[in-house]
């Protein structure tokens, strides 16, 4: 296999996918185009929610002491790897995802309060009828610059996973500041809607048919060959 693979999510989530490319034999290298962090929120009175509903894992890692309040309400994960941080964490799983939040909200039955733990950026989500969700803000992806040695991948054949819209549109602007040529570098995205938020100009702009590591990582492995 010719071609080198750049996995640009932040940490843990980094080490994860880099770990999972090793095990698959893969050329990749890894730089966090995001670093995430707490944010400060109030949390509402435990007794006003009857479950949680959390599209990542950072919600867990980085939702503080008044996650403490909350580990008796079961959890509505959008994968397993979000289960699993919630599991770890206290919280039995009420449901898990494999086709995005929305779906995973589309399953809770009628007269239920949710709380969504999110990110700053986050996708707007329509629940169903009888279905009162609120959400509050937990954590905040802040942006990071590529190094400049990673100007040289471009002649060798580079693929790049997007596991997230953000990641999409940051990659595309250190594209521009950096001056990288676009149609040497493939993108590989975890679904449409990063894709979409890509950009345009590159060589090809591939979408995973599941929203997972290994879906990613046999895709890139096709479009480096």
């Amino acid at each position: 296999m010719s071609g080198i693979i750049l996995v640009v999510r932040p940490e843990p989530g980094l080490g994860t996918t880099l770990a999972a490319a090793k095990d698959m034999g893969l050329n990749t290298v890894g730089y966090p185009l995001f670093e995430i962090r707490p944010w400060e929120w109030d949390c509402p009175d435990p007794v006003t929610v009857d479950a949680l509903l959390i599209g990542s894992a950072n919600a867990i890692r980085h939702g503080g002491e008044a996650l403490t309040r909350l580990t008796d309400k079961p959890v509505y994960a959008v994968g397993e790897a979000t289960a699993e941080a919630a599991r770890e964490a206290g919280f039995a799983i009420a449901s898990i995802g494999t086709g995005g939040l929305q779906n995973v909200l589309d399953t809770v039955r009628s007269e239920t309060t949710l709380l969504r733990l999110a990110g700053a950026e986050h996708v707007p989500l329509e629940p169903p009828s009888g279905v009162n969700l609120e959400t509050r803000i937990v954590y905040k992806a802040v942006s990071l610059e590529l190094p400049e040695p990673l100007r040289a991948l471009q002649d060798l054949g580079l693929t790049v996973l997007l596991h997230s819209a953000a990641a999409a549109r940051q990659f595309d602007n250190e594209a521009r500041r950096m001056a990288l040529h676009r149609q040497r570098i493939s993108l590989v995205t975890i679904g449409p809607r990063v894709a979409s938020a890509a950009g345009k100009g590159w060589a090809d702009i591939h979408v995973s048919d599941a929203p997972n590591d290994r879906a990613m990582l046999e895709l890139a492995r096709s479009a480096s060959i």
